[in-house]
């Protein structure tokens, strides 16, 4: 079985005037089926470049990147945009939700822009499939500014996970939200990701990135560790602690 990312000995480099800026410097990075890793960094470390280059959203200017056993260095725009669409499930930081579409109207979105033509009652069985997987089955006719921050990011993963790809790309997916719903979309993830859904996640958060089983640290361009998380969060057991701590508190008043 071929690993979903392979980057062989990846750079990428933007010009400013005459001024290269190794953004990415000679990077080497497998992740095969199942894993769930996160890559981290601070500001100028190069996570955002790679996130992009996973995403397929910019080419290296060096080395090979092989998506699900695809090179892309050979693919062109069209090439790219349908691979995008085939493998990967994009979630961001912000949403990205149309605010006058429902829930299942948002997870539909994507199977539109396929070169698979499903019927609507196919496209309407999928997204209601990926929506019960995330546990909104019974939101499916609500709109974002009926559902909140968590249930929205929900939305977000349920819409990524419907074209079955073979990778889904987190983007700061915590960002925009409090401890307690960040919490509750890491049970997501992790539910998804012992299904057998492969997850890389961009994060600056040392505490989300323990509930991944892999954390990767970029400096300067360069991966400067990657480790097995050995004492891995669970997100389940850290709701139940919360939940503890909330009913204490209402004891305490």
């Amino acid at each position: 079985m071929h690993p979903v990312i392979l980057l062989d000995s990846v750079s990428k480099i933007y010009h400013s005037g005459d001024v290269e800026v190794h953004a990415v410097r000679n990077v080497s990075l497998q992740v095969q089926p199942g894993e769930f890793i996160a890559i981290m960094g601070s500001s100028g470390s190069g996570k955002s470049t790679m996130m992009n280059t996973l995403g397929c959203l910019d080419r290296p200017t060096l080395g090979r990147y092989l998506l699900d056993g695809v090179d892309i260095s050979g693919l062109d725009r069209d090439q790219l945009a349908d691979l995008r669409n085939q493998k990967i499930g994009f979630i961001f930081q912000g949403f990205n939700l149309l605010s006058r579409t429902t829930a299942l109207e948002n997870v539909e979105l994507p199977m539109m822009y396929g070169k698979r033509r499903l019927s609507a009652k196919e496209q309407r069985a999928r997204a209601l499939w990926a929506l019960d997987l995330v546990g909104l089955s019974k939101r499916t006719d609500h709109t974002p500014n009926q559902l909140s921050g968590g249930q929205q990011q929900r939305v977000a993963i349920a819409r990524s996970l419907v074209n079955n790809p073979a990778l889904l790309l987190a983007d700061e997916p915590t960002g925009n939200l409090d401890s307690r719903t960040s919490v509750e979309i890491m049970d997501a993830f992790q539910t998804l990701n012992d299904k057998g859904i492969t997850i890389a996640m961009v994060t600056h958060e040392p505490d989300i990135a323990r509930y991944t089983k892999r954390n990767v640290v970029m400096r300067d361009g360069v991966i400067v560790s990657d480790i097995l998380v050995t004492e891995r969060s669970v997100a389940k057991d850290e709701m139940r602690r919360l939940d503890e701590e909330q009913r204490a508190a209402k004891l305490v008043k």
